[in-house]
């Protein structure tokens, strides 16, 4: 999926446990499909995962996941995946890896969330929990989380760069219009909030049908609100999207910063993943679309 991605097998992961956590070498190793793209995932016995970063940019959060997933947890009303340990190098493996608490749950795919009113719902509680978590300390935006939360014409020169390579698109002046339009003037002046910073489907759980559970931390950082509310287009249709919108109580301003993320996230991972995974290529067309719908209806 990337070019400089570092292979991983159960053979691996298995050699490293043997060497280094030697209480878990026996236990069964099975890898997780899922739409992570930075991180590999393994189950560990029945209550633990294995993860590993596929590429030198997913290194530095295990570091920031480690200090900070347990003191966000008690305060928080749905299960994280707590790290446990932190590996090292070895076995041909080149970057630090980690051990996590296994979540049960399934991602969201096919369970009908983008007309869910009621998981918009637990998903906007969630955000408003994590939001009011005291962010003092936390660390602000900056490459460990690709700048999530950051003001967004820190984005700009990237973002006109993807829409170049998505120029012969029918749609390229409406998304080069909405970008001009709702993201390069638009500054939150408030406090920083906590912001998980990647709440795509893939990231989220599932258990009978309600949110169980919000997984890879990895874009974990203190910045402007709006940055999470770009689940609002990446997952919601219009009466969801309504819903996920009343619970959290946003300004028009902070709605209108919420989509501009949407647009950028969407650009970003249609423009990359277009050759190389047609799944989440297409997640992102179907965000962009729908900030486009969303902009002409003025929603």
């Amino acid at each position: 999926m990337h070019d400089d991605e570092v292979p991983t097998d159960a053979a691996l992961v298995r050699r490293l446990l043997a060497a280094q956590f030697p209480q878990w070498a026996e236990l069964t190793i099975e890898p997780v499909l899922s739409d992570g793209t930075d991180n590999a995932m393994y189950r560990l016995g029945d209550e633990m995962a294995v993860r590993l970063p596929r590429r030198p940019g997913a290194v530095p959060p295990i570091a920031k996941e480690h200090d900070w997933l347990a003191v966000l947890a008690p305060r928080l009303p749905l299960p994280l995946p707590l790290p446990l340990v932190k590996g090292e190098p070895g076995e041909g493996y080149p970057w630090p890896w980690s051990v996590c608490r296994w979540l049960e749950g399934e991602p969201p795919e096919g369970a009908g969330i983008s007309s869910d009113d009621r998981f918009a719902s637990d998903l906007a509680r969630f955000v408003l929990a994590l939001q009011a978590i005291d962010a003092t300390a936390g660390p602000g935006p900056g490459a460990h989380n690709l700048w999530r939360g950051a003001r967004l014409r820190r984005l700009d020169a990237t973002i006109r760069e993807r829409l170049a390579w998505l120029a012969d698109l029918d749609e390229a002046a409406d998304m080069a219009r909405a970008w001009r339009d709702d993201g390069l003037e638009a500054a939150w002046e408030g406090p920083a909030v906590w912001l998980h910073g990647d709440l795509f489907a893939g990231n989220l759980l599932v258990r009978e049908g309600r949110l169980a559970g919000v997984i890879d931390w990895s874009c974990l950082g203190v910045g402007d609100p709006a940055c999470d509310l770009q689940a609002a287009w990446h997952l919601f249709d219009g009466a969801a999207r309504t819903s996920f919108r009343r619970v959290l109580g946003v300004d028009d301003a902070t709605w209108r910063r919420g989509r501009a993320w949407g647009l950028a996230m969407g650009v970003l991972n249609f423009s990359y993943y277009r050759t190389r995974s047609p799944g989440l290529a297409e997640k992102g067309r179907t965000a962009i679309a729908r900030v486009l719908a969303s902009r002409r209806s003025d929603d």
